[in-house]
């Protein structure tokens, strides 16, 4: 089942069945199976637009708990569908399933996703793009093509024993072994297939990148070599724009800012 919608609209209704499973997948030369949402790290993106409801049946296929939190979504007498385990809700138990119903009122812009219970975010996160009403334009030009960046974290380790180390000596968690973007760490030599996250862009055009930072604990700095980016939404709120080289993004936090491909034609 699919996860992705396209922009509903119209105070419509989007109906999603999610799917929790374990995959293998191979980061940093080696294998380890994760929990992931519809086999996909990061899961797949939701979009909708202002006043559209969205009604997601999440089904647990895995050993774990779970339950999913719409970060930075108002919930407006949907308490039950905010997804904190243990406090809005039970957790959706091996073989079970729950349904999440909630409306996105008076809010358009980027979100995340995640899972709310042990370390599963980990792995088990997704961006929320919620674009205006229908005929409500951007506050700044319209951008050629739009873009979603996940900021995250991979570990060689299963993430589950990483926190439990963690709480059984009383430290902080390690680590992580790398950073990634959309779910993939930089390149590494001799590993096949491994070749790091790209985006592709025209000369000449200008891009609106929805940034976003899955991390678990880490703040995380972004840029963009020989660039300027220039902010015009933090946590789904416009502000006024303005120009930076370099972005601190916190966990949890997302950033919109636009691209413009104003060098020669190359790699970066």
């Amino acid at each position: 089942m699919i996860l992705v919608c396209g922009a509903v609209g119209l105070g419509k209704t989007a109906k999603m069945i999610p799917e929790v499973v374990m995959r293998n997948k191979s980061r940093l030369c080696s294998s380890k199976p994760v929990v992931t949402v519809n086999g996909r790290f990061p899961g797949p993106n939701i979009y909708a637009r202002e006043e559209d409801t969205l009604l997601i049946k999440v089904v647990n296929h895995v050993n774990y708990n779970m339950s999913i939190h719409w970060h930075g979504i108002k919930q407006f007498r949907t308490g039950w569908a905010d997804g904190p385990a243990y406090i809005t809700q039970c957790p959706i138990q091996p073989g079970q399933s729950y349904v999440y119903n909630f409306t996105v009122n008076g809010q358009r812009g980027t979100f995340l996703w995640h899972a709310h219970i042990l370390w599963l975010r980990a792995t088990v996160h997704g961006a929320i793009v919620v674009l205006p009403k229908p005929g409500v334009p951007y506050p700044f030009p319209k951008p050629h093509q739009e873009a979603v960046l996940i900021l995250g974290e991979w570990w060689k380790s299963d993430v589950e024993d990483v926190i439990n180390e963690a709480m059984d000596l009383g430290g902080a968690p390690n680590v992580s072994d790398a950073h990634t973007i959309n779910g993939h760490p930089g390149p590494i030599a001799n590993c096949i297939g491994q070749g790091g996250s790209n985006l592709g862009v025209t000369a000449g055009k200008t891009y609106l990148l929805r940034i976003i930072n899955a991390a678990l604990n880490e703040e995380l700095f972004f840029k963009i070599a020989g660039h300027k980016l220039r902010v015009v939404e933090v946590d789904a709120a416009y502000v006024k724009p303005f120009d930076t080289d370099t972005l601190l993004i916190a966990p949890g936090q997302t950033t919109n800012a636009l691209l413009t491909a104003n060098l020669p034609v190359g790699r970066l």
